[in-house]
Order: C-alpha cells, then sequence, then structure tokens
C-alpha cells in the first residue's frame, strides 16, 4: 500500500494546546476591537503566550530523539490514517496525534534508566514510538513487550524497529490487550516497569490484572498515558466524553487504593506514575 501524506497539521490534544488555541483566537478577536482598554489586551497576549509558548520550550530543553525515533515519527505523520480505516485495513480510527512524541518518549526513557528496569510491558503500542523509545533504555538482554490490538500499525512499527539496533528487544503482541494480559499471566511472566496506553474504558481492568495477576514485580512502576485527557478529567461531567468520563473514574479507582501510591504529572496529556507498595 501507497503511504498518503496527510497535509493538516495535528490537532490540538492536551490541556496546554487546547488552551494556546483557544487564547490564539480570543487574541486575535480582541485586535480586531477598538473599545477594549489596553491593559485587557496586554494580558490576553501574554496568556496566549505562555501557553503556547510551554510545549516548544520542553521540546527544546530535551535531548533529542534518537534518528530511528524521528523516522518513525515522521512515517507515522505521512499516514493516510483516515484512508486505512475507511478501507478496512485498521481495526479503528486512528491519528498521528496518537504518537507519545519527543518529550514524552524520552521522559519515558529516562524513567526506564532511573528504574534500572529490565523487563517492560506497553499495553497499546500504536506505531511503536514509546516502545521504541523504552527499548533504547534496556540492557542488551532486557525485554519489553508490546501489547496491540492492530495488526496492521503493529506491521508498521515492527518495519521501523527492524531498522533500529535497539527493535530486537521489542517482543509484539497482537490481539486483545486483557487476553495478552492472561496470556502472559499464565506463562508466569512479569514485568518491572509497564506503560498504559490502550482502550480508556479498559484502564481499570488493566491495573487490576497486573497486580492480582501479579505481572508487575514488587515495588514495580506503572505509567499510564492521557489521565488529563484535553483536560475532561476537572471538567464538568456534562462536558466529559465517554473516554473522559473512564479516566476521571480511573484516576479516582487509583487514588483510594491502598496497594500502590502514585503521582500525576501535567505532562502532555497527562502522565500518571503508579509505584506499587504491596
Amino acid at each position: 500500500m501507497t503511504n498518503t501524506l496527510q497535509t493538516s497539521a495535528p490537532r490540538p490534544v492536551t490541556p496546554v494546546g487546547i488552551l494556546a488555541q483557544q487564547l490564539a483566537s480570543l487574541v486575535k478577536a480582541a485586535k480586531e476591537q477598538t473599545d477594549l482598554p489596553a491593559e485587557f489586551q496586554q494580558n490576553l497576549e501574554q496568556a496566549w503566550q505562555l501557553a503556547a509558548g510551554l510545549d516548544p520550550y520542553l521540546e527544546g530543553c530535551t535531548t533529542s530523539e534518537s534518528p530511528a525515533l524521528t523516522a518513525l515519527a515522521t512515517k507515522t505523520a505521512r499516514e493516510g490514517w483516515n484512508q486505512r480505516f475507511q478501507d478496512g485495513t485498521t481495526v479503528r480510527h486512528l491519528e498521528q496525534e496518537m504518537l507519545s512524541g519527543h518529550v514524552e518518549g524520552q521522559t519515558l526513557k529516562m524513567f526506564v534508566h532511573m528504574t534500572k528496569a529490565k523487563r517492560i510491558l506497553e499495553i497499546g503500542m500504536f506505531t511503536g514510538y514509546s516502545a521504541l523509545a523504552m527499548a533504547e533504555a534496556l540492557p542488551a538482554d532486557g525485554e519489553l513487550v508490546a501489547c496491540e490490538v492492530d495488526r496492521y500499525t503493529a506491521e508498521f512499527a515492527q518495519a521501523e524497529f527492524a531498522k533500529s539496533t535497539d527493535g530486537s528487544k521489542i517482543r509484539v503482541e497482537v490481539g486483545s490487550a486483557l487476553e495478552t494480559l492472561d496470556k502472559l499471566a499464565a506463562a508466569g511472566e512479569f514485568f518491572d516497569f509497564v506503560f498504559i496506553d490502550a482502550d480508556k474504558k479498559e484502564y481499570i481492568q488493566y491495573f487490576q490484572t497486573l497486580l492480582e495477576k501479579n505481572l508487575l514485580t514488587p515495588s514495580g512502576f506503572i505509567c499510564v498515558d492521557n489521565t488529563l485527557l484535553q483536560g475532561q478529567v476537572y471538567l464538568e461531567a456534562d462536558r466529559q466524553t465517554p473516554n473522559g468520563e473512564a479516566i476521571a473514574k480511573f484516576n479516582e479507582f487509583v487514588a483510594a487504593d491502598t496497594r500502590v501510591e502514585q503521582v500525576l504529572l501535567p505532562l502532555r496529556d497527562g502522565l500518571t506514575i503508579i509505584r506499587r507498595i504491596s
């Protein structure tokens, strides 16, 4: 199949990105008004600059991604995801914004270095950016098992993994994440570090399975993506999508679970770090 270059820019999918876009619209509208106080316009423009400048500044102050990750991100951005779904190639609608991206990828890579994890489980791989970023931090004898429900994206990722010296550390399991977790547990597998970025409505089930079936080692870590979900988790309930509601319930569930301790970071669309304590 031939890739189709996407011409549209990525839409904002994080609280800061959405805020910056809305403030930009307000700044533009304010400039068209002649009766607004100059101080109001200046404050509004400063608020927009604070929001719009944050992510680019984080990018600039973060270690550059590897050439392999750059190539994977570029290929993902150029893929015609809408067409892939329409022609039945993918099992669900996908978009380039689902990629973890540079700063989050380097954050996960740093966490792997810090925890000295040797076995990693990723629940929800998409095109493999976060998987490859974490694999780059694994020792030579380390392994990352990536669960992905969509066969097309699994093959997309594996083609890029094959071009990287760290790609051989990644084992891809295609199928339902919950079924794969059961299979891994039955085989006696366990992991030092887990990254969750799959079906939001199943987050609580993933979390419970990891703990109850001992897939997570004692004092192991779980990182969970999208735990701010475009800000929906702290907005009014009538402004939440089903995914937003699911993430809000997940956050509450984890916060009440005495088996773990956690911190929610406002990185990209929200990243929760969870440590197993019992």
